[in-house]
């Protein structure tokens, strides 16, 4: 790739020589104007402004120097290739601040994307309350930063929180949405008692968007999500209580993807909820408890929540990207190998060409380390 670009950019400096050799050697009725006239084209989306007149200069330049060393300066012809190499050097240099200043403006976006991606979905710290964390976003489309999936982890009073979702929709409407579900969520991981509560409280917030946006701004429709709670401490109580070894992890998921939990040994757990819900943002369907199981979280062990970009990534054949089969029996050295490591292969398995987002969010609890050994004294 960088020796394609490399030729690309010398390629007005070749159509010159090349143009220059043609002018001098050929007979007089023959002229090189497409090769002068090629030359600041070429070079106007590539070179700065100053690049872009420096080769128009140089290109009339040769023309007027090989014309005068032939003396067929005076001709029809020699005139006629003068004038058109001159005013299509001045339209490359039109063109040349024409795509300077779209890339300004592209610029800008960028910029103006990145501070919206960070605002509200701001990346988690390495270690929350001493577990590992590590997020990862891929919008489908180019350019983009944010779109409609979503994650946030927040430590509480009730221990550490997290949510995965997924906007019904595109564009700015999901975007404000997940900036709705995002800031409504860490108001109630904070006060709400369980993640029941959470959960209603999500509920009431899209319902509360929904009804102020109606016409032709209406509010998206719904929202897939899982959340998570895990518990503060080592989790030896609670461990032992629930049959493991390093604590429990409770779960609701509101219609998301199923949550995967990936042991220190390779073995891994898909965790399907056993009694499924509608998303957030149904509620008018009716109203019932929220579900919260509670699940071993051994030491060591890794939890991955995503969504269906991943598990609905196809490649050329149409054959879904499955992320447990894929996962079964590895090992990964933390929460960031392993989230980098799954957006490289859906990379590889679409072929970059992705067609929904993807978020992916893993928590690790670290292993345990065994304490001094004492013998007999």
């Amino acid at each position: 790739m960088s020796c394609a670009r490399s030729l690309v950019r010398t390629l007005p400096v070749l159509l010159i020589v090349v143009g220059s050799c043609y002018e001098y050697f050929t007979p007089s009725g023959y002229t090189a104007a497409p090769f002068f006239t090629a030359a600041p084209l070429v070079a106007a989306p590539l070179y700065s402004l100053r690049g872009t007149v420096l080769t128009g200069v140089v290109g009339l330049a040769a023309v007027l120097a090989i014309h005068v060393e032939l003396d067929v300066l005076n001709g029809v012809e020699a005139i006629t290739e003068i004038v058109t190499i001159a005013v299509v050097g001045f339209l490359a240099v039109l063109i040349n601040i024409l795509v300077r200043r779209s890339d300004a403006r592209l610029a800008s976006a960028r910029e103006i994307a990145e501070a919206a991606q960070r605002a509200v979905l701001p990346e988690p710290a390495e270690r929350i309350e001493g577990l590992e964390v590590a997020a990862l976003y891929a919008a489908a489309q180019a350019d983009a930063f944010i779109g409609g999936d979503l994650y946030a982890v927040q430590d509480s009073p009730h221990g550490v929180r997290l949510i995965v979702g997924d906007v019904r929709g595109k564009g700015m409407g999901a975007v404000a949405a997940v900036a709705v579900v995002i800031g409504a969520f860490r108001e109630a991981a904070e006060h709400e008692p369980t993640l029941g509560a959470v959960a209603q409280r999500l509920e009431r917030a899209l319902a509360r968007e929904g009804a102020r946006r109606q016409g032709p701004d209406a509010f998206e429709g719904f929202t897939t999500a899982v959340l998570a709670e895990i518990p503060h401490g080592d989790g030896e109580a609670e461990g032992e209580r629930s049959g493991g070894d390093g604590g429990f992890v409770r779960i609701v998921n509101r219609g998301h993807p199923s949550p995967l939990l990936l042991h220190e040994d390779g073995a891994l757990c898909e965790l399907v909820a056993r009694e499924p819900a509608l998303p957030l943002g149904m509620g008018e369907l009716g109203s019932w408890p929220d579900g919260i199981e509670e699940v071993v979280f051994p030491s060591g062990a890794m939890l991955l929540f995503h969504t269906d970009g991943l598990s609905e990534a196809r490649d050329a054949r149409g054959n879904f990207y499955d992320p447990a089969a894929r996962l079964a029996g590895r090992v990964f050295g933390g929460p960031g190998e392993l989230v980098n490591a799954l957006a490289e292969e859906v990379r590889r398995h679409t072929g970059g060409g992705a067609t929904d987002d993807m978020a992916l969010l893993a928590v690790r609890r670290p292993g345990v380390r065994p304490g001094p050994a004492w013998g007999p004294g």
